[in-house]
């Protein structure tokens, strides 16, 4: 019997709770991938669950990797429509690409821009109409280019994170961040690993398959769940409006 769709990373994650509106708010989801085997599809299913027409949910994405366009074409094809969703204040996106918050700009000191940015994060919260009826979720698409935009201080990053970090606590926030794991070299880069995974209530793993490239699978994921003090370990395999997940070993199509 196959396990199909992505119910293994639901149940991993804890979404598989129907009687909650959205389970992760008030935590922290660090998704860490590598080169060869990217995670964004994970971003790409948290942004359509947060976003799910039977609740009042919403989300701010901060992009750094990809402008809105992308994320829109790669949401339709799930059957979500990325626009509609913006128009109705349900999403709001930061286009870092464009940079409507700078980040490093002469004049400022490096981590200024992300303050600024925290602040019209902040400040976008608090404007929602019936705030405490809602379950925000921030979402950042690549922590390791917001390290670039940074002038390459990791430290105002992890400052950054803390300050989002205030508000799972404050506004009942969910935090989601994908980060690359294999482009840290330096003791300075492992720290901001090990700092990342202990500020994570769940820490995603997406990793390639120790025996190679397959046809058939894609790679493998290491959820870490500290609130349910377990880890799930299973395939996947990213199709064109899904991803399939499944237990090694298990039959697919």
């Amino acid at each position: 019997m196959n396990q199909r769709s992505s119910n293994l990373l639901d149940e991993a994650l804890g979404l598989d709770q129907a009687s909650e509106p959205w389970p992760l708010k008030g935590r922290v989801v660090a998704i860490e991938d590598r080169v060869e085997t990217s995670g964004s599809f994970i971003l790409h299913h948290l942004l359509k669950r947060s976003l799910s027409r039977n609740s009042s949910n919403v989300s701010i994405f901060i992009a750094f990797a990809q402008p809105f366009s992308h994320y829109d074409r790669v949401l339709r094809k799930q059957g979500w429509n990325l626009v509609s969703q913006r128009d109705n204040g349900r999403f709001f996106f930061f286009d870092m690409l464009k940079l409507q918050c700078p980040v490093g700009d002469e004049g400022i000191t490096p981590g200024g821009g992300l303050i600024a940015l925290y602040g019209k994060i902040h400040k976008t919260i608090s404007a929602l109409p019936e705030i405490s009826q809602k379950n925000v979720s921030i979402i950042i698409d690549d922590l390791s280019l917001m390290e670039v935009a940074a002038n390459g201080s990791s430290d105002h990053v992890l400052d950054f994170l803390h300050y989002c970090r205030t508000l799972t606590s404050e506004f009942d926030c969910s935090l989601i961040t994908l980060n690359h794991e294999d482009i840290y070299s330096t003791e300075d880069g492992s720290t901001f690993l090990l700092q990342m995974a202990y500020l994570a209530d769940i820490l995603i793993k997406v990793e390639p398959l120790a025996t190679g490239l397959a046809a058939d699978v894609h790679g493998q994921l290491t959820v870490s769940n500290k609130g349910r003090n377990k880890a799930s370990n299973f395939h996947f395999k990213v199709k064109e409006n899904m991803v399939e997940c499944f237990y090694p070993g298990r039959s697919r199509d």
